[in-house]
């Protein structure tokens, strides 16, 4: 479904409240995990957990808060960030009650749930204290969970370092040409963020080239880093950097490029459903994965960028602020949303 036509069905609904009406007015005071809320989650014994977040970090997470909860089982399901989407607009407007918390690489998405008046705020006294401002939501609807980038990658067996690419205009070299592999913004949250935020910085005129350079098209931003790494292709235009450098911890012959235009920056909110069929055990969750400890397993699993100030970034990992990104802006995803999809459709015919 297209976004647009998403969100006309979704106000037509009676259940939800009217497009672009503001429900909120405040955040709520914070909540402490307190016995009465941990026994309450008990008693439910579930939370099922929406993700566009690659299993090799999801599971690992699931199953450490399963160990930290004896009792609490967590059911993860996890889709590329625009069928996660989709998949809950058409629940939540059949009036299923399923998912429990959510979390999309498409930060756009909780500005259109948001809206519907569809999420529970819910903050932690840690949380209120701990999470800076620009990574929550001023109502306490979202919060985000973690950061990451889309950057460019090479396997350094199939490129030599002095012939790499060292940005993305370097990628229309005809010498890369059948060489590249790239996520489509159709299935990603992470390249549809990416693909806003390039044709911001370069224009589309930047992806009309590209789509001449025979590229290798597959869909979730985890992909790329997988395909490099197994020789399939030698460079990924794009795709989630925590899973290269994830990579290349392994040993594999990858590295990691941040390109001289600047590199896209991911944030990856999280929000728990006012339909949620578990509410206390999907508060516990969300509290469980943004205390210090949640985002510590985060960033020691993967190296993903901490929204907990009280948790550092991964050692060997650059920090942020040293790197150059392109600046982020959920809301005008939100608005260009389906011209990009039909754009990029129309450059590489997929």
């Amino acid at each position: 479904m297209r976004r647009r036509q998403f969100v006309a069905a979704a106000a037509a609904s009676t259940i939800l409240a009217p497009l672009g009406a503001r429900v909120l007015s405040a955040a709520p005071p914070p909540q402490a995990i307190t016995p009465d809320l941990l026994e309450a989650a008990k008693k439910e014994g579930k939370v099922t957990y929406y993700t566009a977040m690659d299993l090799s970090v999801a599971e690992p997470m699931a199953k450490a808060f399963e160990a930290k909860y004896p009792g609490i089982k967590v059911a993860v399901e996890r889709t590329g960030a625009e069928r996660l989407f989709n998949r809950i607009g058409q629940e939540v407007g059949s009036n299923i009650r399923r998912v429990d918390v959510a979390n999309s690489s498409d930060a756009a998405h909780f500005i259109v749930w948001k809206r519907q008046g569809w999420l529970e705020p819910f903050l932690t006294p840690d949380m209120a204290e701990n999470l800076p401002a620009d990574q929550r939501d001023a109502d306490a609807a979202f919060v985000n969970q973690r950061t990451h980038l889309s950057t460019i990658a090479y396997n350094t067996k199939l490129v030599k370092p002095e012939e790499a690419p060292k940005g993305f205009v370097d990628l229309l070299d005809s010498k890369y040409a059948g060489k590249l592999v790239k996520g489509h913004p159709g299935y990603s949250g992470t390249i549809m963020t990416a693909t806003q935020q390039l044709a911001k910085a370069l224009g589309w005129e930047y992806f009309e080239k590209l789509s001449k350079q025979k590229v290798l098209q597959v869909q979730s931003a985890t992909e790329p880093p997988k395909r490099i790494e197994a020789g399939e292709r030698a460079i990924a235009v794009d795709g989630s950097d925590y899973l290269f450098w994830m990579a290349k911890e392994r040993g594999s012959p990858i590295e990691v490029v941040h390109a001289v235009e600047g590199t896209p920056q991911i944030s990856n909110p999280m929000a728990i459903f006012k339909s949620s069929p578990n509410p206390n055990a999907a508060r516990l969750l969300v509290g469980w994965i943004m205390s210090p400890e949640g985002q510590e397993f985060i960033v020691n699993l993967s190296g993903q960028y901490p929204a907990n100030k009280l948790v550092k970034a991964k050692a060997g990992r650059p920090a942020l602020a040293s790197i150059k990104t392109l600046p982020e802006d959920p809301a005008e995803v939100e608005r260009q949303a389906d011209e990009i999809k039909s754009r990029y459709q129309r450059y590489f015919k997929v």
